[in-house]
């Protein structure tokens, strides 16, 4: 999981290499290396091949005490402060591989960008009402999403279903056993997620590489190159498998991103709390630009740090942006340059009849099975040009409105203002407009796609985090429940103070996170 683990296992004699030779050998080259690609190699293993003889061994592991040395300290603290999470309750207390491999599997998808605070809840829920892969498989996708609402990257619920019935279907309930068919039999299940499940629930020695491996492995190495480039990202899988320890793999891959999620965050880390402090090359870098300041020393760049013959090491960071004394570790890893999200414009109605037979009711409709927040429901809504007038928008939305419950009255929209949600990818702005049908005769029928709630039911339908925004507002201008002025409300929704990257959750298609295809079961941080 990407999170921290349950430890599953216990920790046995470690094993030993064939020969001390070979195994200086191995960890000076890093792991994929070990074995010489065929000349008839292809672009990616020439390139990979290219990368790796360029790097200077200053971001490796040059012998295998070290790397012994890393895993010790990096378990060694991990048994002792490992925080106690229901995800690592249930797979330590579980010896049916398939409920582990299950157990884990839930924890990791839910915990993709989503904070661990988050994701309990959740989980705990989750489990509750599906406790085995059958258990989901026979559950509906409307089940799926209502309990998913809120959490965000509303795919992942849905691709958990559909790799459960596959499972259940295909391979009788038995969970694949490896990373490599894990990843190529699940529906969104990338690199990372198939290696923290075989690792942590099967025991194979797969690494594993998310946002907090990232930034443990960039720092420990002192990598300061663009780490969502592809010669960089395979070079820090080169180093995860490299380092994780077969002995408990599981422990190992969650050790090292729960390092990253208490210890090594990403603005604060606590240096002098590390296991691992005296083999990281940032901390050594700190150390040593400090002392060089108090002698009032000129800085020299460490001549290790730049691979011989080749020029700029690929690992390094760029000339174009030298060490900055008053970041100290947080030098590492270089923060990717991130395309700004897309601005888009809905107008959206809340259509509501209060005088309907059972209690006030309002009108949601379905989204389409794929794309941006599939088959969840939502207040009918029509794209509008951020610059369209309000006539426009309000002619456009009405003929929207129509479509689902047929000639309504000649009553004009209210507009109310409007709702700012930003997606992964996406930032869209609702323009909110009510409509009450107070003397208009009672909808009973909608088509397929459509149905009528009553406020209780909104609350527990499956719904996004934008339409719970949008009902937020609709309800403040409802009489008897306004609590200040339109303009002030407006404002509290739309510009609410940004949460940090920490604890925002955010929704999308899938988070198309690089390198890794997801967060783990230790992410505070991300």
């Amino acid at each position: 999981m990407k999170k921290s683990r349950a430890a599953v296992g216990n920790r046995s004699g470690r094993r030993k290499q064939a020969s001390s030779q070979e195994g200086k050998e191995k960890c000076a080259l890093g792991s994929s290396q070990a074995k010489p690609s065929a000349p008839s190699a292809g672009p990616a293993r020439q390139q990979k091949a290219l990368l790796q003889a360029s790097v200077s061994p200053y971001h490796l592991f040059r012998d295998v005490a070290e790397v012994t040395a890393l895993q010790e300290s990096l378990l060694d603290w991990y048994d002792r402060k490992k925080r106690d999470l229901p995800w690592r309750r249930l797979v330590e207390g579980e010896v049916d591989l398939d409920r582990r491999a299950y157990s884990v599997w839930v924890a990791e998808v839910m915990l993709q960008q989503t904070q661990v605070a988050t994701v309990i809840n959740y989980y705990t829920r989750w489990m509750q009402k599906w406790p085995t892969l059958q258990d989901l498989a026979s559950a509906s996708l409307e089940e799926v999403n209502e309990l998913w609402a809120g959490l965000g990257y509303y795919s992942r619920g849905r691709w958990l279903q559909e790799g459960a019935r596959k499972v259940v279907e295909e391979l009788g309930g038995h969970m694949p056993r490896t990373a490599e068919t894990l990843q190529q039999f699940l529906p969104g299940v990338g690199r990372y997620t198939a290696g923290a499940i075989a690792s942590i629930a099967f025991g194979q020695a797969a690494g594993v590489v998310d946002g907090n491996v990232i930034r443990v492995l960039c720092r420990v190495r002192a990598i300061g190159a663009d780490s969502s480039s592809t010669l960089v990202s395979q070079h820090l899988w080169s180093l995860a498998q490299q380092l994780v320890d077969p002995a408990r793999p599981g422990d190992f891959n969650q050790a090292a991103m729960e390092l990253g999620a208490i210890v090594c965050t990403p603005k604060r880390p606590l240096c002098s709390h590390c296991p691992v402090q005296n083999l990281c090359r940032a901390r050594q870098r700190v150390e040593r630009e400090q002392l060089s300041a108090s002698q009032s020393l000129p800085g020299n760049c460490d001549v290790e740090e730049c691979a011989p013959n080749t020029g700029q090491c690929p690992l390094c960071a760029p000339p174009t942006e030298p060490w900055d004394q008053t970041l100290g570790v947080t030098n590492f890893p270089r923060k990717a340059s991130r395309k700004p999200p897309r601005e888009e414009c809905s107008a959206i109605c809340v259509l509501e009849q209060p005088k309907a037979l059972g209690g006030a009711h309002i009108l949601l409709v379905q989204r389409p099975n794929s794309g941006l927040l599939a088959g969840l429901w939502e207040f009918p809504s029509v794209s509008v040009n951020a610059e369209a007038s309000g006539e426009h928008q309000r002619a456009a939305l009405l003929q929207e409105l129509q479509s689902w419950v047929g000639p309504l009255p000649d009553t004009r929209l209210q507009h109310l203002g409007q709702v700012v949600h930003t997606f992964s990818h996406i930032k869209m702005t609702y323009q909110v407009y009510s409509l009450a049908l107070e003397e208009h005769t009672p909808v009973t029928i909608v088509p397929p796609g459509a149905r009528w709630l009553t406020r209780e039911d909104f609350h527990t339908a499956a719904v996004s985090t934008a339409m719970k925004k949008v009902f937020r507002m609709y309800g403040g201008q409802q009489p008897g429940t306004c609590k200040g002025s339109k303009r002030s409300q407006v404002a509290t929704l739309s510009k609410r103070k940004k949460p940090s990257p920490g604890q925002q959750v955010l929704e999308s298609f899938f988070w198309p996170h690089v390198p890794t295809d997801a967060p783990s079961l230790n992410t505070a941080a991300q």
